[in-house]
């Protein structure tokens, strides 16, 4: 008689075998648990380094569609995203971007700090390649992370329309006899507007509010701008100071939009006359305009319909270094007259601006103009750090259109 087959391993042990349970977010093998492989360990992270191509295919996707952008994701997508998670951003009265970022700082020096440890350790359990593979998969997950959040926050809004599509200006070759004429009503508002505004001990522009109150009045300036503009319509928060400001000053930085908290944030120690005007043009990007010349002339036309003189002030100056700068490149036998109509006070606010940020230059402002500049060219705006000055070409259409010249 033959005898019983042997027992075989229930179907529940056999299951647990191959669907090994589940303990928090780590997988508890029967046994002693398998050694790790590169390939385990960068399975993990794979559908995260997948995208950053997404995220470029998508951006390629866009400059080629600017209808689809304008209609579909700048406003309609975008404005609710923006405030929303601006909205929980504003709950906090530090700017939360600072802290995103030195935390990235601090995670960048771990990570290198603990490659360097393993890499040192006689006793490592894997071989050197192992962890070097971890580490660059590490790097390349978070970097495409960013890039992809960048791309879905605010990255998509360099291929929409431009802000001459709801302002009506038209753009043109203008003379120089017309950027002349522009500079010489920007200077007389400016001297007219500088003997309104408070200054200190030193003859200089000296903001009368805080940094907060200040940061209201900003946030209250496009509102009204908005009346005229709906696209720019919203309930957006307000600009937050930086309190490493002192390091946005080394690399030449006066404020900084951060899509990932949807925060508008200033430098705080920049010259007081040029913060409204700054904390304009940042929230010029937190409603959606990503490009420099127009976050520029849309953070002007906002300090000009403030009912603050010092909003005017700062404002108007911003249009005017543009300006002359231009007028300067082009015809510099006609700056320099115009240059001597500068009031005692405006051009004591320039001296100290040029003081101010002179004891920074270096080799830190100089890789952070660098970055800039790759920056904006990787968004389309192939002319660098030289797109803020075709901010001119907006003012100009905008003289032409209050003086009935067009």
């Amino acid at each position: 008689m033959l005898s019983k087959t042997p027992n075989r391993p229930e179907k529940a042990a056999i299951k647990r075998r191959l669907y090994p349970k589940r303990k928090g977010r780590l997988w508890k093998y029967p046994g002693t648990s398998p050694s790790a492989t590169v390939h385990d360990y960068l399975w993990k992270r794979q559908w995260l380094i997948l995208l950053a191509p997404i995220a470029l295919l998508t951006t390629l996707f866009a400059q080629r569609h600017p209808d689809w952008v304008e209609f579909s994701y700048s406003t309609r997508f975008y404005p609710v995203l923006s405030q929303a998670v601006g909205f929980l951003s504003s709950l906090v009265p530090f700017s939360l971007a600072e802290c995103v970022i030195v935390g990235l700082v601090v995670l960048g020096f771990y990570l290198v700090i603990s490659l360097i440890l393993r890499l040192s350790d006689s006793n490592r359990a894997h071989p050197r390649s192992w962890y070097v593979v971890r580490f660059l998969s590490t790097v390349l997950a978070i970097a495409s992370v960013i890039y992809a959040l960048f791309v879905l926050n605010c990255g998509l809004n360099y291929s929409r329309y431009p802000f001459t599509y709801y302002s009506g200006l038209t753009l043109r070759d203008s003379s120089t006899q017309e950027l002349a004429e522009l500079c010489a009503e920007l200077i007389a508002e400016a001297n007219a507007l500088r003997e309104q505004v408070p200054e200190n001990s030193m003859g200089v522009t000296q903001l009368s509010s805080s940094m907060y109150n200040t940061a209201a009045g900003a946030k209250a300036s496009f509102d009204a701008l908005s009346q005229g503009y709906p696209v720019l319509q919203g309930s957006y928060a307000q600009p937050k100071p930086v309190v490493l400001s002192r390091l946005m000053s080394y690399a030449q930085i006066t404020g900084v939009f951060f899509p990932l908290t949807f925060e508008a944030n200033i430098n705080q120690e920049a010259p007081d006359y040029t913060i409204p005007a700054t904390m304009c043009h940042e929230l010029a990007h937190l409603r959606g305009f990503m490009r420099e010349d127009e976050a520029n002339f849309i953070g002007y036309l906002a300090c000009r319909c403030s009912d603050s003189p010092e909003f005017r002030y700062s404002g108007v100056m911003l249009a005017m270094v543009h300006s002359m700068n231009s007028l300067y490149s082009a015809d510099p036998e006609a700056f320099y007259p115009l240059a001597q109509q500068y009031s005692q006070g405006v051009a004591m606010d320039f001296q100290y601006n040029n003081l101010y940020w002179r004891q920074f230059e270096g080799a830190v402002a100089e890789v952070s103009t660098k970055i800039n500049d790759s920056y904006l060219k990787a968004n389309f705006q192939n002319d660098g750090v030289q797109s803020y000055g075709r901010m001119v070409d907006l003012l100009l259409a905008d003289y032409r259109s209050r003086h009935g010249l067009e």
